[in-house]
């Protein structure tokens, strides 16, 4: 196989590098607690550092399926809502 695009189908979905780059985020104060504007936050950095480049219909799809897969960050740091985002990136692939 060709290895440009072997290294295309190795790159994890848009999606997932959302939730990767929002994980990044919150790593950088890991012991506060999560909130919804410190993950708002993190999301809307991520999502345009990612996606800003493309498409319309591709942002949305992609934002759409990271939405999808985002998992319950309630009561806990944002320390550990980064280990669960990482996992959620996984999961989606």
């Amino acid at each position: 196989m060709d290895e440009a695009l072997q290294r295309l189908i190795d790159q994890p979905s848009y999606g997932a590098q959302v939730l990767v780059v929002t994980a990044r985020m919150l790593e950088m104060d890991p012991e506060q607690p999560m909130d919804n504007r410190a993950g708002g936050m993190a999301m809307t950095i991520a999502i345009d550092a990612v996606l800003k480049p493309l498409p319309q219909v591709v942002r949305d799809d992609s934002i759409a399926r990271a939405t999808r897969a985002l998992p319950d960050l309630t009561g806990i740091t944002r320390g550990e809502a980064a280990l669960r985002l990482r996992a959620a990136a996984e999961a989606l692939g």
